[in-house]
């Protein structure tokens, strides 16, 4: 606890990551994981089908999430599980809607378009940080992991909307997709663009690649895949997974950003007075 010109406030570290080469890497690597998790069990050699998967993923995904919303800091560990469940419930359930009760790829990624710029819309004006480095309360928390399940459920329909429905297929689609993301790279560094609004554009497009990616090095070669399978892709990808968020795991209090939020007890003095600071370069402590 710390006074500053009579103001007392918490300082504490993040319970997200910051944004950066690792982030984003990570991410991918998650995303098409679950992608090819989710096809082992509901497709083959699982074949539990579409239902059974979205009913097994759905409660994995909320054993996972409740870790994550009672932690009190940033672990890699539990919150690259929350990130790989939604990809993978993500996945089932867009399998769900577009084959098994025959919406179809178009129209499935449409409403759940719709859906995901609700939610970002309810985002911007609750007043919550959309900043995902600075996200502090439990309700900016629940916004950006509902944002999330929705848009990796998305990416697995416009993944296979754009490689199947528009016919490019999982190579093309895939050389789209990262052009699309090397353009918003370029954007970040040479245009005004807001931070906020690149950073959930590439998220979002993070997972349509991740589906094309692991279709295209999973499926069998008719069906214009590498023909790898689902058993040997998965375990590749939670190899490389397990040794990113291990390294992640390593070297996390320089992986996190530190919160400086006021007590309760301070908030009604804060009108007026000055805000309180730390020294640049100070480390604070916290427990686990």
């Amino acid at each position: 606890m710390l006074s500053t010109g009579g103001l007392l406030s918490e300082l504490r570290l993040s319970k997200f990551p910051l944004v950066g080469a690792l982030f984003w890497t990570i991410k991918i690597v998650a995303t098409t994981l679950g992608e090819s998790v989710s096809n082992w069990v509901s497709i083959t050699p699982l074949n539990l089908g579409y239902t059974t998967g979205t009913l097994i993923f759905l409660a994995v995904f909320v054993v996972t999430l409740t870790v994550q919303m009672k932690v009190r800091r940033f672990h890699p560990f539990v919150f690259w599980s929350v990130i790989l469940t939604t990809s993978i419930v993500g996945t089932a359930m867009s399998d769900l809607m577009n084959r098994t009760l025959g919406l179809g790829y178009a129209r499935g990624a449409a409403v759940l378009t719709t859906l995901l710029v609700i939610v970002l819309i309810g985002w911007r004006i609750s007043g919550q940080t959309m900043d995902v480095e600075r996200i502090a309360t439990t309700r900016g928390e629940v916004l950006y992991w509902t944002a999330t399940l929705i848009s990796n459920t998305l990416g697995t329909s416009s993944g296979d909307f754009l490689s199947g429905g528009l016919g490019f297929g999982f190579r093309d689609s895939a050389l789209v997709l990262s052009a699309a993301m090397l353009l918003i790279l370029g954007m970040h560094y040479w245009t005004s663009i807001s931070g906020t609004v690149l950073f959930w554009a590439a998220y979002v497009l993070t997972r349509p690649l991740g589906a094309v990616v692991e279709n295209a090095v999973e499926k069998p070669v008719e069906q214009g895949g590498g023909g790898v399978g689902t058993t040997i892709t998965s375990a590749a990808l939670l190899a490389v997974l397990v040794a990113l968020v291990g390294y992640q795991q390593f070297t996390h209090r320089q992986q996190t950003r530190a919160l400086d939020t006021m007590t309760p007890s301070a908030a009604g003095s804060a009108v007026g007075s000055p805000a309180g600071s730390t020294t640049p370069g100070t480390s604070p402590t916290t427990s686990a």
